[in-house]
C-alpha cells in the first residue's frame, strides 16, 4: 500500500529540499487544481514541489457543494463538451481513482407541470445517462427513473403534495472536498513531490523576462526560501490575478469571484431518502444528503470583497431557506441551521455581468517564459485541468516528458478498498469498534484506515469519540496532524473533519480537547493551546455576527473582526 505522511517534520524537510536544488515544476496553490497538478507532474517523472499559503483546500476547494457531477444544467445551455468531459471524470473517480472517497448520491427533481415538463426534463436526464455510458465510465450508477407524485412522496415524504405533479430521480456523486484535496496532496507526496502548506509565495524569481522560481515565506517558522524551478504553475483560483500581480504582468485573462453559500441542517429536519434538485429564478438549488445532515445550496452572486473569508449574510441565508421551504411540508427555520459556509468560485470573466453566465470551463496560458497559469473550471474536472497545465509546462522543458498517467493512478487509500470494505465486520471484531464506525473510517481514509487503527492500538483512549462531536474519534484528530498536514485548530475542525458545520455549537465545545490532542503532536505549550482556542472561538463569533448582517458589505466587515491565527 503506497502512502506518505504530511507531518510537521516532513513539512520542514520539504521546504529545505525545495530550496536545495532546482525543480522541474513548482506549483503555487494547494486547492484541488494545484494538488492535481502536482500529482500529474510528479507521476510523469518530473521533480515537483507544491506550496500553499494557508491550509490545503482552505479556499474554494473546501467550500463547494461537495458534488462530483456532470453538470446536468449545462445540457440546457447546450454545453455538451463540458458535460461529456465531466461525466467521464465522474466515472473515473467513482470506479478507479478514488472509490473510497467518491460515492453515488440520488437526486429527485420535482415536476411542477403535467405533460411537457416531464418530456422536456426527462429527455435531458436520459441524455445525461446516455452520455455517461458513452464515456466508457458510466457503470456503477443506477439509471434515472420516472416517478408519479405518489411515488415521489414515498421517497421524499417531506415534500408538499401541491409542490409537484410527479418527479424524476437520477444519480450523481459526492465527496468531502477538503479531504479529497488532502488525499491528492498525500498521493503526490507518496510519488516524491515536496509539499508544504502555510508557505506563502511573496515574489517570483526572474532572470530577464523569464520566471525561474519563487520566494517562499514559511508562515509557521518565519523563514524565507528561494525555490528555483524550470516551470512555475500558478493555480491560485480566485487569487489568480493577485498572484499574477507579483510579476507585474497583466494576465491574458481575468478571474471573477462568485460567492456561493450553503446551509447544513440535521437529517431529521427533512424526511427524505433522496437528495433534491430544485429550480430557482437564477440557477438550481440542491438539498444534498451528508451523513447525519443535509447540505442546502447554493447561491451565485458576484463578490469583490475579502477573498480569504467570504461571508454569508442574513439575506443569503433567507434566500436559501425561502426557496427550500417553497417545497417542504414542514418549513425550516433559522433554529434548524447547524452550520453555514461560504465559498468563492473562480470564474473566467467575460462579457456578462451575471456570474451564472460566466464560463465554468478552464483555460491555461503561458503569459511569460517559465510561468504557466491555469484558472476557471469545476471541481469534477480537476484532473483534466491539471493535465492541461502540465502539458503546457512541458513545452518549456527541453526534454521529452511522459504523457499524463493520472487516469491510471489511484489515490492513496483506494487500492484494496473494496476488499477491506467487504471485511469490515472482521475489522470491527478485531478492533472492538462498531461496524458503523469502521464504515465511517473506511469512507474517509480507505485502506489508510489501518494506519489510524494503529494509533488506537498504541493508545486505546484514541478509540473514543469526541464527546461534543461523536461522529469522530480522537484518533482522527491526532492523525490529522501526524499524517494529513494539519497545523491549527481551524484545519482540523473545518477541513480534516467537518465539526465546524455539523454541530450547533460550530465546534466551540470541542475546541479545547482538539487543541490538547494536537498539542502532543505539534509541541504546543499551554499558552499556544489557549491562543488556538481563543482564535477559533473568535472566528466562530465573527462568522455568527456576519450571518446576522443584511448585506455583503456589513457581513464582510463583521467577519473580518476575527484576527488571523498567530504562528506557533
Amino acid at each position: 500500500m503506497r502512502t506518505a505522511t504530511l507531518g510537521p517534520e516532513q513539512r520542514v524537510r520539504a521546504l529545505a529540499q525545495m530550496s536545495e536544488r532546482e525543480l522541474d515544476v513548482l506549483v503555487v496553490g494547494g486547492g484541488i487544481v494545484g494538488a492535481g497538478t502536482a500529482l500529474d507532474a510528479v507521476t510523469r517523472g518530473l521533480s515537483t514541489g507544491i506550496v500553499e499559503a494557508n491550509d490545503w483546500a482552505s479556499g474554494t476547494s473546501s467550500r463547494s457543494s461537495k458534488l462530483i457531477h456532470g453538470g446536468l444544467r449545462y445540457l440546457e445551455m447546450l454545453d455538451f463538451a463540458l458535460v461529456r468531459e465531466a461525466l467521464k471524470e465522474r466515472g473515473l473517480l467513482l470506479q478507479r481513482v478514488a472509490p473510497h472517497l467518491v460515492k453515488p448520491v440520488p437526486f429527485l427533481y420535482p415536476l411542477e407541470h403535467k405533460g411537457w415538463e416531464r418530456l422536456y426534463a426527462g429527455s435531458g436526464v436520459a441524455m445525461y445517462d446516455a452520455m455517461s455510458l458513452s464515456s466508457g465510465h458510466g457503470r456503477g450508477l443506477p439509471r434515472h427513473r420516472h416517478l408519479s407524485r405518489r411515488g415521489a412522496l414515498r421517497v421524499a415524504p417531506a415534500l408538499r403534495k401541491d409542490a409537484l405533479v410527479g418527479a424524476l430521480q437520477y444519480y450523481d456523486a459526492q465527496m468531502d472536498d477538503a479531504r479529497y484535496v488532502a488525499t491528492v496532496v498525500r498521493t503526490a507526496a507518496a510519488y516524491g513531490a515536496h509539499t508544504a502548506n502555510r508557505a506563502r509565495v511573496v515574489g517570483f524569481l526572474r532572470e530577464g523576462e523569464r520566471v525561474v522560481g519563487a520566494r517562499v515565506k514559511d508562515l509557521e517558522q518565519d523563514g524565507e526560501y528561494e525555490v528555483r524551478a524550470r516551470q512555475v504553475v500558478n493555480s491560485t483560483g480566485v487569487w489568480t490575478d493577485d498572484t499574477q500581480g507579483l510579476i507585474a504582468e497583466r494576465g491574458q485573462f481575468h478571474v471573477k469571484a462568485s460567492k456561493g453559500i450553503h446551509l447544513v441542517v440535521p437529517k431529521d429536519r427533512i424526511n427524505s431518502t433522496t437528495g433534491l434538485i430544485l429550480r430557482t429564478e437564477k440557477s438550481v438549488l440542491f438539498v444534498i444528503p451528508w451523513g447525519r445532515h443535509w447540505i442546502i445550496g447554493t447561491t451565485d452572486t458576484g463578490w469583490d470583497l475579502d477573498k480569504r473569508h467570504p461571508a454569508a449574510s442574513s439575506a443569503d441565508i433567507d434566500y436559501l431557506l425561502d426557496h427550500v421551504n417553497s417545497v417542504l411540508a414542514v418549513p425550516l427555520t433559522r433554529n434548524d441551521v447547524e452550520g453555514v459556509y461560504a465559498g468563492l468560485r473562480p470564474l473566467l470573466a467575460g462579457e456578462s455581468e451575471a456570474t451564472s453566465k460566466l464560463s465554468r470551463e478552464h483555460t491555461v496560458a503561458h503569459p511569460v517564459p517559465g510561468l504557466v497559469v491555469v484558472a476557471g473550471g469545476k471541481y469534477t474536472t480537476y484532473r483534466v485541468m491539471a493535465k492541461d497545465a502540465v502539458d503546457e509546462a512541458v513545452h518549456g522543458l527541453d526534454r521529452r516528458v511522459a504523457d499524463c498517467v493520472t487516469e491510471e493512478v489511484p489515490l492513496v487509500g483506494a487500492e484494496g478498498y473494496h476488499a477491506l470494505w467487504n471485511g469490515r465486520a472482521r475489522i470491527a471484531a478485531r478492533t472492538g469498534l462498531h461496524v458503523a464506525r469502521v464504515e465511517h473510517l473506511l469512507n474517509r481514509y480507505g485502506t489508510l484506515t489501518e494506519e489510524l487503527l494503529e494509533l488506537v492500538a498504541d493508545d486505546p483512549k484514541l478509540g473514543e469519540p469526541l464527546p461534543a462531536a461523536d461522529d469522530y474519534l480522537k484518533a482522527e484528530i491526532v492523525y490529522a496532524c501526524t499524517h494529513e498536514g494539519a497545523r491549527h485548530i481551524d484545519d482540523v475542525l473545518t477541513r480534516r473533519t467537518r465539526i465546524s458545520i455539523e454541530t450547533f455549537d460550530r465546534g466551540t465545545r470541542s475546541a479545547r480537547e482538539v487543541a490538547e490532542l494536537m498539542a502532543k503532536v505539534l509541541g504546543w505549550d499551554a499558552d499556544q493551546v489557549d491562543r488556538e482556542v481563543e482564535h477559533y472561538e473568535k472566528r466562530i463569533e465573527a462568522e455568527r455576527e456576519s450571518q446576522l448582517q443584511p448585506d455583503d458589505l456589513t457581513a464582510d466587515a463583521a467577519r473580518l473582526g476575527a484576527p488571523e491565527i498567530a504562528p506557533v
